[in-house]
């Protein structure tokens, strides 16, 4: 596939910068991000306009134990201020290790990152409960503790006890006009860090803060509608969508059309887990008028882009003469 001057937005999980089960020091993260620019750097030297979104779910759960160790000697900062407090210093981390990696491949191209709020509904249901996990696992003493505080503390699919927040969807990316101008004229931009800052436009006041968090999926999906990418690339852990997921009958599932999307999420076939919103941002990209959109391991970035690794997702209906 050529790029031809297209844009692709390029999903990044924050699990994939702090991994389970290993020490969350700066160090291994720099490590860890040093790592996953190798894909990055292969789309930039091919031509594709970029703009990278990446997921905070680990960093924010660490800053927000951070914040409640230290509760008896400081007072504790809001969710909202830590999302954008680890949007800033996850996207330097990315922001130096891909620079690094571009100059060292040659490349002129630049980056950025653009700390980016992302507008939400402040009746959105979500707003006032809890959904989504972050976090590492809390020892059940622990969890105890926090519950008695009024901290929403419950087992994931994997039975791990974690931080539950709430996490509206996003109904607009507030920097998305500025993203734009960037990626068009060849800069690569790290933009919606941790899905953005939830905010909210209040009647008098302007836009307030939410303490929140933006599933960092959907904020790519709206953010590829917004700034006109042809593609939606989601990098994980896994190397695409699995019918039957940790079963023995699990499949991989290489191509299917949103419906076929749709009908596979609502069947369950995909069991608990990250998946399920990986699927439905894919679903709302491609129905949104989006090319395609690809769920692929990590290192299999440019790959799943040529269609030889992961699942694509498709609009039900292919545009006359089909995709280049």
């Amino acid at each position: 596939m050529s790029p031809q001057g297209r844009s692709v937005v390029v999903a990044i999980g924050g699990n994939a910068l702090s991994p389970a089960g290993e020490s969350a020091s700066v160090a291994n993260q720099f490590r860890h991000t040093r790592e996953s620019m190798e894909p990055i750097v292969n789309l930039a030297l091919q031509g594709w306009r970029i703009a990278v979104v990446h997921g905070n779910g680990p960093q924010v759960g660490d800053e927000l134990q951070r914040s409640e160790v230290a509760r008896s000697r400081m007072e504790q900062l809001p969710l909202g201020i830590l999302v954008a407090a680890t949007a800033g210093w996850i996207g330097y981390m990315i922001q130096q290790s891909l620079q690094n990696a571009l100059d060292a491949a040659g490349s002129d191209r630049r980056v950025v990152t653009l700390i980016t709020q992302a507008l939400v509904d402040p009746d959105d249901p979500s707003v006032r409960e809890p959904v989504k996990f972050i976090g590492r696992a809390i020892r059940p003493g622990v969890a105890e503790e926090l519950r008695e505080e009024g901290i929403r503390i419950e087992a994931d699919s994997r039975g791990n006890l974690r931080r539950r927040v709430p996490s509206p969807v996003p109904v607009r990316i507030g920097e998305s006009g500025m993203v734009a101008e960037l990626v068009a004229r060849g800069d690569i931009v790290i933009a919606a860090g941790g899905g953005g800052i939830p905010v909210y436009r209040d009647p008098q006041l302007g836009l307030e803060g939410v303490d929140a968090v933006v599933d960092k999926d959907r904020a790519a999906a709206l953010l590829g509608h917004e700034i006109g990418a042809a593609i939606l690339l989601i990098l994980t852990d896994v190397d695409g969508v699995y019918e039957n997921w940790r079963t023995d009958d699990a499949r991989l599932v290489s191509r299917m059309t949103a419906s076929e999307a749709g009908a596979l999420l609502a069947s369950g076939a995909l069991g608990a887990g990250s998946m399920g919103p990986k699927v439905e941002a894919a679903i709302h990209f491609v129905e949104g008028g989006g090319e395609r959109a690809i769920i692929a391991a990590l290192h299999d970035g440019p790959a799943g882009l040529a269609g030889t690794s992961g699942t694509t997702v498709t609009p039900d209906r292919i545009p006359s003469g089909g995709f280049e």
